[in-house]
């Protein structure tokens, strides 16, 4: 029995021994991988590496510099934010307070369109017109008394400096309708009150019913 249990073993051996050298010979397999070359580093790379050499047993402290750096750089930027919208915000109270102190009293600017709107609806657009943007170059001269010469055109008050934007594009809005009667040769129609009207109310009267 023994010798047939070592007779046995040989042959398995043989014959494992023969399937790895026939699947050796195959040439569809590969078996020896070539071996794999490291990147080669690049010149400036190499450079950077030996100019850093002095300053490596510092790494640790320039590090910690770079964080304290971005840290105050972040606070910074984070300050300066809120400081300008800061200022925006002030900017901002500082128009509207101005606008306000143009605006007349909500009563005083109601009666003035009561009775321009009475002269329009008589037909005298000219004179309701006329009315409104008179009356506008008084609060013009109330508020910046320096602005006003009897020799400024509407157009070059309209773009003098010192008034407020909102007041600018209301007088402007005010004065084309007025323009075109006085130097286009022309009536003005409902059209042209209505759009001197308009801009009166949106300034005087904002945000309520005009």
């Amino acid at each position: 029995m023994g010798a047939i249990s070592a007779t046995g073993e040989k042959t398995a051996t043989e014959s494992v021994a023969a399937a790895h050298a026939h699947l050796r010979a195959r040439t569809d397999i590969q078996f020896d991988l070539p071996t794999a070359k490291p990147p080669e580093i690049p010149p400036w790379l190499r450079w950077l590496g030996e100019a850093l050499k002095p300053v490596a047993p510092y790494a640790g402290w320039i590090f910690w510099a770079m964080v304290i750096l971005g840290a105050g750089l972040i606070l910074w930027l984070i300050a300066s934010s809120l400081i300008r919208n800061r200022g925006q915000r002030d900017a901002k109270a500082e128009t509207e307070h101005d606008i306000a102190a143009w605006r007349p009293e909500e009563k005083v600017a109601r009666a003035l369109l009561a009775e321009a709107d009475a002269m329009a609806a008589a037909g005298r657009y000219e004179e309701a017109a006329r009315l409104l943007l008179h009356r506008s170059l008084e609060d013009i001269a109330r508020n910046r008394p320096r602005v006003l010469r009897p020799s400024l055109t509407s157009r070059e008050i309209g773009i003098a400096a010192g008034l407020p934007q909102i007041v600018r594009n209301a007088f402007v809005a005010m004065a084309a309708p007025v323009e075109r009667s006085l130097f286009g040769g022309r009536g003005l129609q409902r059209g042209d009150w209505e759009e001197a009207r308009a801009a009166y109310g949106a300034f005087a009267l904002p945000g309520s019913w005009k």
